[in-house]
């Protein structure tokens, strides 16, 4: 089949200093079942660079601080926990780093590609637990600079109407669409300090014109930040669609991974809890109805290990029935795929992922299955 069309899928960087919790989960499935179904009917690049945002202060201030506090430490032999807890602590002080503290970190990874040692092992452990949740790797260990440097994209914000740039006179970036009724965003501080928005637009204006249609998925949270970065791609020519997602409440709570509180629902505890009491398969697929299908977009419900159980259980009784089924080719499974497109390329994940739910439905193809869930 020809390609329904060029598709750039630009999920949220998570960054490499704690643990990945039930939220991250959800958002690298939903993210996995988005770019392998979409990839059946179109040409798909999954866009996901932590070097575009290991600049962030979140990151390079993480680094300055164990550098400071906890000097020449092995990080090789520690766990995400343990790392996590370093970050829960770096979080706390109350006087954040100072920008020439931070420069030489920032200057490292543009000039060496520099990661510290303490996200290095941390994107080991996440390369792993990927295997093991059937992820596609889009390099998490891989050197993936963007193509635009900061320079140089503040200076096309700034030729096409949409940047401020206030540095000659000691102020800060702002990214400007205030002509679409949005507030101005401060993107850059005034001593060169990029925030996320600012690594996205370095990573993501360059590549917008080589394709027909971006989807964006991202933490609800951040939704005032997208709807600008959808402004200023879609000026560049392709179709943007964001895709929020909301958090994974634990006991009732919706917390940020920066102030703990993971203890016991991490990926890896939650990988040990499911354990071998179902085939690897059952495992792929189960995880995928519960935190897409039984979670939903939203974020009204908190993480239920009955529930998770219910879905393995139920993914493994749709298994059971796709493998004893007449396999039906491939244009029933492109037949299965496109009424979840609503008007974009991309597949909804959520509508897919229902569908394999909804009483009285045919039985799925296991070639489905194994395409876009296994």
């Amino acid at each position: 089949m020809a390609a329904a069309g060029r598709v750039l899928l630009a999920p949220i960087t998570i960054t490499p200093s704690k643990p990945l919790t039930p939220s991250h989960l959800k958002g690298l499935l939903w993210a996995d079942v988005m770019f392998r179904a979409t990839a059946q009917l179109a040409e798909v690049t999954f866009r996901y660079s932590h070097t575009t945002y290991h600049p962030t202060e979140q990151v390079v201030g993480f680094w300055e601080f164990l550098d400071r506090t906890r000097g020449d430490t092995d990080y090789g032999s520690l766990s995400e926990e343990e790392i996590g807890e370093l970050y829960v602590a770096f979080r706390k002080e109350e006087t954040p780093p100072a920008a020439a503290a931070l420069r030489p970190y920032a200057e490292a990874i543009e000039h060496t590609g520099f990661v510290h040692p303490a996200s290095t092992r941390v994107l080991e452990l996440w390369t792993g637990h990927y295997q093991r949740l059937g992820l596609h790797d889009p390099g998490l260990l891989a050197h993936q600079p963007p193509e635009f440097g900061l320079e140089e994209m503040i200076e096309h914000l700034v030729a096409t109407g949409m940047g401020l740039d206030h540095r000659d006179c000691g102020g800060p970036v702002y990214l400007d669409a205030t002509r679409f009724g949005l507030p101005l965003r401060k993107i850059v501080s005034a001593d060169g300090r990029p925030n996320y928005l600012a690594c996205a637009l370095r990573e993501l204006l360059p590549l917008a014109p080589r394709y027909d249609e971006i989807a964006v998925l991202y933490d609800r949270e951040l939704d005032p930040d997208y709807q600008l970065l959808e402004r200023v791609l879609a000026a560049r020519g392709p179709a943007v669609h964001r895709v929020p997602i909301g958090r994974t409440p634990i006991e009732g709570r919706i917390t940020s991974a920066r102030h703990g509180g993971w203890h016991g629902y991490t990926v890896d505890a939650l990988l040990h809890a499911v354990g071998e009491d179902h085939p690897p398969e059952a495992r792929l697929l189960g995880l995928r109805l519960y935190f897409i299908a039984g979670l939903g977009p939203g974020q009204q419900q908190s993480f239920r290990h009955d529930l998770l159980r219910k879905s393995l259980a139920r993914a493994e009784q749709l298994l059971d029935r796709a493998r004893t089924a007449p396999q039906q080719g491939r244009d029933a499974l492109l037949a299965a795929l496109t009424p979840h497109r609503r008007d974009h390329t991309h597949i909804d994940p959520y509508r897919l992922t229902s569908s394999l739910l909804r009483r009285g439905r045919t039985v799925p193809d296991h070639s489905l299955l194994a395409s876009v869930f296994l």
